[in-house]
């Protein structure tokens, strides 16, 4: 316990000590009293509030608003907040082009970035604020990376769009593309619909990688319950900040700590609601990367055994109808969790923020059969999860497959069309450069190759968009947005920058995919891909300097979670303890 009867603060154990106490630190304090600092907020424990904040997508606009409300519940519970923020690169943005390869760069690096600054400065406490895809992870990894007091909050997602009489999406704009260049769709149109799919601040709205995410982190026990359902512009969401920054203060007084929250169990709850949310195939990247932060192993393997024993319950876009506004009105991840925990399909004693299990939170929440987003799982839209490993002789560290919404061309056979990089590809489907039932491989797209494990978004969105997304299959060993839809295997791993069977595959090579089996393979003799594989070198890429290049020389396979650094393994000291 750091907080004595009288409601002062022992800052003999908290790391801020460093910085604030004793006649040695009287130069650090007078940079605080510099700030307008008194006496007694510099003998208060430090939180840092970090923010994810940026202009440069909607998804960002909202989190220094939200920052702002954590200070005050900060303030209000008796300690003192340190704002500070990080950088974001926004999948919406950077899709289709170079940009991408800098996406997951971006999740250690905002890891890194905060654990930097939280070391730097000797604070106690955090409190981590993310709108895009990669910010969430990034700062739940530097939350059980610090092991110091913490809560997550989601920042939120737009608002739909309306066009035409119908909700929509970002991800209604990149099937646009396609639909456009198929003849499907007028010049005026596309138009007309970039200007309507995104009329807020906030994430993009359906279950794609920042709700997810968000979704994620109420399971995982790292944020408040309901904290991820408002959209981000309502100010109501501000409520949930000022109770964050309250709550990571009681988090300090009573030493509860993030590994004391995040089990295996809790990442088994986590693979649990990502499977029953039809949600992000990344998913199954971004949990094997936090369970590596604090020692837990937890796979792509482990990640698909739970999804195939779970059902899938909410019927979200881009599989299903609804967006996160629908979900969170239909009562947000306490009832989605509340239906699970009753099924038998989530752990209810792993400890949360609140103080209390994840069963104690969910004990006054009551089903609505007013509601149709979230199905009874005794009534699921299909009886296995909306996201499903494959293993076999193409993949044989694993690759993954998000079949939420899809009743029909689950497994597909036929000759493969390969792409070195996704332009390629991208510029063939735009063209109207492929056959039916095709197997499209996109390689060398891998977080070692590419370098930097692109999402297709671009490609996948331009299938569908022409009405034959379900006329081919598509392969990668890079990743796809979670608003991908169709069967579109990524992660395929080894990749073929490390000499994995992708990169062998000849144009006609027959290739199997069966996501009911959970099957993917390469239909050609083992004696000809060992010959194959005799005269294949791996690929120059264009980064030879720089932070991608750096990432590339670091980085470790999809299937543990594509992590730079050793981990808790690696451990000699924990920064909480300094």
């Amino acid at each position: 316990m750091h907080r004595k009867p009288d409601g002062s603060w022992d800052k003999t154990r908290l790391p801020s000590r460093h910085v604030t106490e004793g006649p040695s630190r009287a130069p650090h304090r007078s940079y605080y009293y510099a700030m307008g600092l008194g006496s007694r907020e510099i003998a208060q424990p430090f939180v840092g509030v970090a923010s994810c904040w940026n202009e440069a997508a909607p998804c960002n606009t909202a989190l220094m608003r939200q920052a702002h409300a954590v200070s005050e519940g900060v303030k209000a519970a008796g300690a003192t907040p340190r704002e500070f923020c990080t950088i974001t690169v926004t999948d919406g943005i950077a899709m289709g082009h170079e940009g991408m390869r800098s996406s997951l760069v971006s999740r250690d690096l905002i890891a890194d970035s905060v654990e930097l600054t939280m070391r730097g400065h000797g604070y106690d406490a955090l409190v981590g604020i993310a709108g895009c895809d990669k910010s969430l992870p990034g700062m739940m990894m530097a939350m059980l990376r610090l092991n110091v007091p913490s809560v997550f909050l989601y920042g939120g997602s737009i608002l739909p769009g309306s066009w035409q009489g119908k909700d929509v999406t970002v991800v209604d704009v990149f099937e646009g593309v396609g639909m456009h260049s198929a003849g499907r769709l007028s010049l005026d149109d596309l138009c007309s619909l970039e200007q309507a799919a995104c009329p807020s601040d906030g994430a993009c709205g359906g279950m794609f990688t920042a709700n997810t995410m968000a979704c994620v982190s109420e399971a995982i026990g790292l944020a408040l319950p309901l904290s991820a359902s408002l959209p981000a512009p309502y100010l109501s969401r501000d409520a949930y900040a000022v109770a964050s920054g309250e709550a990571v203060v009681r988090l300090i007084a009573t030493g509860l700590r993030p590994r004391d929250i995040v089990t295996r169990k809790s990442f088994e709850n986590a693979a649990a609601v990502v499977a029953a949310t039809g949600g992000s195939t990344n998913g199954g990247l971004h949990l094997p990367a936090m369970a590596h932060e604090c020692g837990i192993e937890f796979t792509l393997r482990d990640f698909a055994e739970i999804a195939a024993r779970t059902p899938y319950i909410a019927d979200m876009k881009p599989g299903g109808r609804f967006v996160a506004k629908d979900m969170g009105e239909a009562g947000g991840m306490p009832m989605l969790l509340k239906t699970l925990l009753e099924g038998g399909y989530i752990h209810g004693d792993c400890m949360t923020v609140t103080g209390k299990t994840i069963a104690e939170n969910l004990k006054d929440v009551v089903w609505r059969d007013d509601q149709v987003v979230i199905r009874p799982v005794a009534n699921p839209l299909a009886p296995t999860g909306g996201v499903v490993g494959l293993w076999g002789s193409l993949a044989p560290d694993g690759a993954i497959v998000k079949v939420a919404g899809m009743t029909s061309h689950r497994s597909h056979r036929g000759p493969a069309r390969c792409f070195d990089g996704e332009q390629a590809c991208f510029d063939a489907v735009e063209a109207g450069d492929y056959q039916d039932g095709e197997v499209l491989v996109i390689r060398y797209e891998g977080a070692r190759g590419g370098p930097g494990m692109r999402e297709m978004l671009s490609t996948t969105a331009a299938l569908s968009g022409q009405g034959r997304g379900d006329k081919v299959a598509l392969i990668t060993d890079g990743r796809f947005s979670g608003g991908t839809r169709g069967l579109c295997v990524g992660h395929i791993g080894p990749e073929a920058q490390l000499g994995g069977p992708i990169a062998l595959v000849k144009d006609g090579d027959i290739i199997a995919i069966d996501a009911d089996a959970g099957t993917i393979e390469l239909e050609v003799d083992p004696i000809e891909l060992e010959n194959r594989l005799r005269h294949w070198e791996p690929k120059k890429t264009n980064y030879g300097s720089g932070a991608i290049w750096k990432f590339a020389q670091l980085v470790g396979p999809a299937h543990l979670g594509a992590v730079t650094h050793p981990g808790m393994d690696g451990e000699t000291h924990v920064y909480a303890d300094l």
